[in-house]
């Protein structure tokens, strides 16, 4: 047991270590990558279904849907339109 909990916090931290801290996406949007998964606590699966990389199907109706329900469910980050979508 001790050995799969060491294996899946090795994978988890190289996971966490590849990825950016800051992805900037088209029309301005900012994503703080690291703040989310410190927000999230680790919980990858939140955004990432079928495991660590792209998001397969992001665009503008995955983020409207996937990124606004949640700031919206959770009570936190923006949920308007000039929240994300800065100049």
């Amino acid at each position: 047991m001790k050995k799969i909990v060491i294996i899946f916090s090795l994978i988890a931290f190289a996971g966490s270590a590849l990825a950016a801290d800051v992805i900037e996406m088209k029309r301005g949007i900012k994503f703080n990558h690291k703040e989310h998964q410190v927000k999230l606590g680790g919980a990858c699966n939140k955004c990432h279904e079928k495991g660590p990389g792209k998001i397969e199907g992001f665009g503008k109706d995955f983020a409207h849907k996937s990124c606004k329900g949640c700031h919206a469910e959770m009570k936190k980050g923006p949920t308007s339109c000039k929240g994300c979508h800065r100049p």
